[in-house]
């Protein structure tokens, strides 16, 4: 290793070093706990025979397992196929479920059997159901009178149907097999299915021989390795020649390469190796190489401290016009040759280089707090306020940052427009600069003006000396000479093409004025800025936009009615506007509906979104569905917007919305209640008891495919029904079931208003930063006292009318309402007429002294009269017409058996006080 072009061999002091390292490590013979390291360090012959050996085993393994679960899985489908079938139809053929069938309660007879039998069977389910698919027996009581899910018709023509679906407990087998009397024909149907989890389990058997083999032949392919290894390192004395080759290679490129003399002196004196950087500080001869130190021109101070061998550590020496630092140390204390190894390193470029390496340094520093300190925030003045924090002190004594009025607003900036000074910070805060809040017009000769206008940065290096900053105003510009305020830098704030606005970096503590080098380090930290100011700005104007569509889309008052006493709360995420929404809808018979949805997301496209669903809502409430119905429809909507705006490149489909709809009847005191996707509601009991009624969950809007479900709910009077939506029970911290528990304790310690229980439950969560929007409905019940209800029923016999009109003449006087008794009697009169006319049995009549006075006519048909002009010959055709002219508002309410026709007349003198008890 030297300067020569010929490379000399290895010096035989680097091979006994080689071995006496060996020796010491215990490597000289072998072990088997090395040959082992040598087999997995994967570097060697014998590593890489391992990891050869070591592949081909995982890749064996890895394809028995995969046949051996494909095999299991066919199996187990195959067998739980068969076992259905046969459960099923060994069950269709036992004696007495035929006449079971035909008894008058199949369920009764045949349900403790299908019980015994799927227990014996070890099936999942057996479901015997009639020839229309209605179950008599079930697992699960509830799911009996429901109709089947599943493929009966080839089993009604009576052929067995085997068919695999995935079900809410897994994949699944079922088989449908008919049930036959004695002369062939169906009478009914049984079905039986399995999991296949619950079938099979050949794998568990056989994976830990197939497991047991690998490690076998992974202890054999480690094992040979070993040997292998073994016989390498005995040859080779653990050292190749790749390996020795490597080494020289290494040393030679290291030592010529770095950046610091090295000379070795061997403990003679004599120089025995010098890299090209010892020969460039020291001015080495060429033929310096095996000659004593002190024969080869050295400073005599260094060329004693090189022959000494002694111990140096930084000692500074003068060689020409270089201070060297010269560290040595001594060859011999681990065993080597003696000698000593010297670096030198040029202290005086590294001093040269210091000073500029700091301000570098400072300025990068800079620039990479301004990326990560500046933006943290989406709001224009905060963005601004922590440019003016970042460069004070550390680059000017004084920023002030002005912006167009109309880019705090969120706006486009306008160029005729006046500037606000939006922010700043000065190492002092007496400053005669224009404060925070103040308007400004730049003049054109300004710096500030200038920048605006050419749109690049403006060094005015003296203050004192610049006209054109003068003209701005002659007394500040005074002023803030005097002060000590020297030099300035303005720099525009651009986003693109457009001119946010300008900042000014002002100097006064530091004597010397601002350089070019500082203009290039402002123009860097205002370009930065400028992008979180505009993204700022950005987020301003949508965030307006999104705010004013959701204000307009959500109800700003509540509609009158008596049914329910209503508080509400919503709170906007403060992340931006979200989808949440409710709303309070009467409806016909005194009835009131409440609705609570939500859109996941935020901003303009959620908020588009509520308002679409908000107004399906409306709509679709008009026609007197029961929840579930609505929900279903509302569904079917959604999933049409999702494919209309599918076919648009940037539009985006309507996920994740989910609903709760509820009627509530004050009648009755039931309340109806379905809901897709959106947590339960709570019910706040009279007496403090707090409780989440179990309503059956369907899927979010818009998925399709599974049946809503309503659960019916007797409230007493005085309850408080608690709608709302996730952002109120789930965040970050915690899961929706801890959520659910905390609401269940601020509910029992609120009061029993409505506006004190809305108080209670806001006041528990606290958000700091909700991440959600936050919809909370409250609604305390009332019920309609049994003296303001009047029924009758009515034969159906037209004379039937004058009894009806009589009794109703006396319930009005009753009620102090005989003004009203001209208009009613023909109105129920026209009802009552259609009804026994064109209805079935039985009909009924109600009266209803609310708010209005409502009347409804009751009857079996499904059919619903339609307003229509009768013509000059018609006999007929002018009662619905007489009713809608006398009514304020009449409609058609279906009910699972027939439909109400109803009328609503508002009361004489009566304003919509509460008429409630």
């Amino acid at each position: 290793m030297g300067r020569s072009k010929t490379r000399p061999p290895l010096r035989p002091g680097t091979m006994a070093s080689v071995r006496r390292r060996r020796e010491r490590d215990g490597r000289s013979r072998w072990h088997p706990a090395a040959g082992l390291r040598s087999v997995l360090s994967g570097r060697s012959v014998a590593g890489q025979v391992f990891v050869l050996h070591l592949v081909i085993v995982l890749l064996l393994v890895v394809a028995a397992v995969v046949a051996l679960v494909l095999q299991v899985r066919r199996d187990s489908t195959q067998e739980a196929r068969n076992r259905s079938l046969a459960v099923a139809q060994s069950f269709a053929s036992a004696p007495g479920v035929v006449e079971a069938l035909g008894s008058p309660d199949p369920t009764a007879v045949l349900q403790p059997h299908a019980t015994a039998a799927r227990e014996k069977a070890n099936v999942d389910f057996i479901v015997v159901m009639n020839t229309d698919g209605i179950r008599y027996t079930h697992p699960k009581p509830d799911r009996i009178g429901r109709q089947f899910v599943g493929t009966i018709e080839p089993a009604l023509a009576g052929e067995p149907v085997i068919e695999e679906i995935e079900g809410t407990i897994g994949e699944l087998v079922q088989a449908v097999v008919p049930v036959e009397d004695a002369d062939g024909t169906v009478v009914g149907l049984v079905s039986s299915g399995i999991t296949t989890e619950h079938v099979g389990g050949a794998a568990e058997n056989q994976l830990p021989l197939v497991l047991g083999a690998a490690a076998a032949a992974l202890a054999l392919a480690t094992g040979g390795a070993a040997l292998v290894s073994r016989r390498l390192l005995r040859q080779t004395h653990g050292l190749g020649p790749h390996e020795m080759t490597r080494m020289y290679e290494h040393h030679d490129a290291v030592l010529h390469s770095v950046r610091e003399g090295v000379i070795i002196v061997d403990g003679d004196g004599t120089l025995m190796l010098a890299n090209d950087e010892a020969h460039r500080l020291l001015g080495l001869p060429e033929d310096g190489e095996g000659r004593h130190v002190l024969d080869i021109g050295l400073d005599p101070g260094t060329a004693d401290l090189l022959s000494s061998g002694r111990v140096a550590t930084d000692e500074v020496h003068l060689v020409g016009d270089r201070l060297l630092a010269v560290n040595q140390r001594p060859t011999d204390r681990a065993g080597g040759p003696p000698g000593s190894v010297a670096t030198v390193r040029d202290s005086t470029e590294l001093r040269a280089l210091s000073g500029r390496a700091e301000a570098a340094r400072e300025r990068l520093n800079m620039l990479y707090d301004a990326g990560v300190g500046i933006g943290t925030s989406l709001d224009v003045t905060r963005t601004a306020e922590e440019l003016t924090e970042l460069a004070v002190p550390r680059f000017a004594d004084f920023v002030t940052v002005d912006l167009f009025e109309s880019v705090l607003a969120g706006g486009h900036p306008d160029a005729a427009a006046t500037l606000r000074r939006t922010a700043m910070t000065g190492v002092r805060g007496d400053a005669p600069l224009y404060p925070v809040g103040e308007t400004i017009r730049f003049v054109e000769s300004s710096p500030q003006g200038r920048s605006l206008t050419t749109g690049r940065a403006v060094l005015e290096p003296r203050l004192s000396d610049a006209p054109g900053w003068r003209a701005q105003d002659l007394e500040r510009s005074g002023q803030v000479v005097e002060y000590g305020i020297h030099s300035l830098i303005t720099v525009p704030l651009r986003a693109g093409t457009l001119v946010l606005g300008v900042v000014s970096f002002w100097r006064s503590e530091k004597p010397e004025p601002f350089d070019v080098e500082e203009q290039a380090l402002a123009e860097e930290l205002v370009a930065r800025a400028a992008v979180s100011i505009d993204n700022a700005r950005r987020y301003t104007r949508e965030h307006s936009m999104a705010v004013t569509l959701q204000r307009s889309l959500l109800p700003r008052t509540l509609p009158e009615q008596t049914a329910l006493e209503i508080a509400y709360r919503y709170l906007p995420a403060q992340a931006g506007v979200g989808g949440d929404w409710f709303d309070v809808l009467p409806l016909s018979g005194a009835r009131v509906a409440l609705v609570v949805g939500d859109v996941v997301g935020h901003g303009l496209h959620a908020a588009a979104t509520m308002g679409r669903l908000r107004t399906a809502v409306h709509n679709f409430s008009a026609l007197d569905l029961p929840p579930d119905e609505l929900l279903a429809l509302l569904d079917e909507l959604v999933a049409r917007i999702d494919q209309d705006e599918a076919q648009e490149e940037h539009s985006a489909p309507v996920t994740g919305a989910t609903c709760l709809y509820a009627v509530y009847d004050p009648g009755s005191r039931h309340c109806s209640v379905a809901r897709a996707g959106h947590p339960p509601p709570a019910l706040v009991h009279p007496d403090g008891g707090v409780e989440f009624p179990d309503v059956p969950v369907g899927p979010p809007l818009g998925l399709g495919g599974l049946p809503f479900e309503t659960a019916d709910l007797e409230l007493p009077e005085g309850s408080r029904l608690v709608l709302y939506t996730d952002g109120l029970v789930e965040d970050r911290e915690h899961d929706i079931d801890v959520g659910l528990e905390l609401l269940r304790e601020a509910l029992s310690r609120a009061g029993e208003s409505p506006e004190d229980t809305c108080r209670a439950v806001l006041e528990s969560r606290r958000p700091g930063r909700a991440g959600d929007d936050i919809a909370l409905l409250v609604a305390r019940t009332r019920a309609l006292a049994a003296d303001r209800i009047a029924e009758w029923p009515v034969p159906s016999d037209p004379a039937a009318v004058a009894e009806v009109r009589a009794a109703v003449t006396r319930k009005l006087a009753e009620w102090g309402l005989d003004e009203l008794t001209f208009t009613t009697e023909l109105i129920l009169s026209e009802l009552v007429t259609n009804a026994i006319r064109y209805g079935g049995a039985p009909i009924r009549v109600r009266m209803l002294h609310d708010r209005n006075l409502i009347c409804e006519v009751y009857d079996s048909s499904s059919t619903s009269p339609h307003l229509r002009y009768a013509t000059m010959t018609d006999e007929g055709g002018r009662g619905l017409f007489l009713v809608a002219q006398l009514a304020e508002r009449w409609g058609t309410r279906y009910l699972p058996a027939g439909k109400v026709i109803w009328a609503e007349q508002p009361l004489p003198g009566h304003k919509g006080a509460d008429e409630m008890s």
